[in-house]
């Protein structure tokens, strides 16, 4: 896609609520895709790079943008339009994937290990150097969030409507309270952490190592 492409489609997907990654260069995409959870990878004529996708086992679904319609399809790619498409039939074609992707996609992570803490999510607690430490409900809920979308930034209202799904008692003090709590359990330092990072007026984001 050209820039100026890009920049017609960004702030379409972004006002449609999509969270978007955009990487610049075919190393920067295969980076994303290999340690991100993503829904759907959308790709400009690098027809090498579906190949490679597919060739380390990654199935997210996959459309490409290229002239090369039928090779596209034969390399992988779940769909392909061509260079020419226009943003509206993009997008209709992204949301049309967008709504066989299962709604619980994410549950199915239940362990993490980040430094020396080890998560699990079914039992709904950590060890760190080996102690033991029990995790609240929506406190593994919160770490499971932050670390499924790592190295992004997550905004308050995207916790309450992704974790707390929008509970009308919830406020986003509460957010706080429990990045403040899982610090407490899983950080050195809880005062200069080093995973679960507050992003100045943004949000939260958590560094994996």
């Amino acid at each position: 896609m050209q820039q100026t492409q890009i920049d017609r489609l960004l702030p379409v997907l972004v006002a449609e609520n999509f969270e978007v990654e955009v990487a610049r260069d075919p190393t920067a995409a295969l980076g994303i895709a290999i340690t991100r959870t993503l829904d759907l990878i959308l790709l400009d004529v690098h027809l090498q790079l579906c190949a490679e996708l597919r060739r380390r086992g990654i199935d997210t679904s996959l459309i490409m943008l290229t002239d090369e319609r039928v090779r596209a399809l034969r390399l992988g790619a779940d769909d392909s339009v061509p260079r020419s498409c226009d943003t509206g039939e993009l997008l209709a074609r992204i949301e049309a994937i967008a709504r066989r992707i299962p709604k619980k996609k994410n549950a199915c992570l239940t362990r993490i290990r980040f430094g020396d803490v080890d998560v699990d999510f079914d039992a709904a607690e950590a060890r760190k150097n080996g102690r033991r430490i029990a995790l609240s409900l929506k406190e593994a809920g919160l770490l499971r969030y932050l670390f499924e979308h790592r190295h992004r930034v997550i905004t308050r209202e995207e916790a309450l409507k992704h974790v707390w799904e929008y509970d009308a008692s919830v406020s986003s003090r509460t957010i706080d309270v429990h990045i403040g709590w899982l610090r407490q359990k899983l950080e050195d330092d809880p005062q200069s952490p080093r995973y679960i990072k507050t992003i100045r007026g943004r949000g939260y984001r958590f560094d994996a190592a």
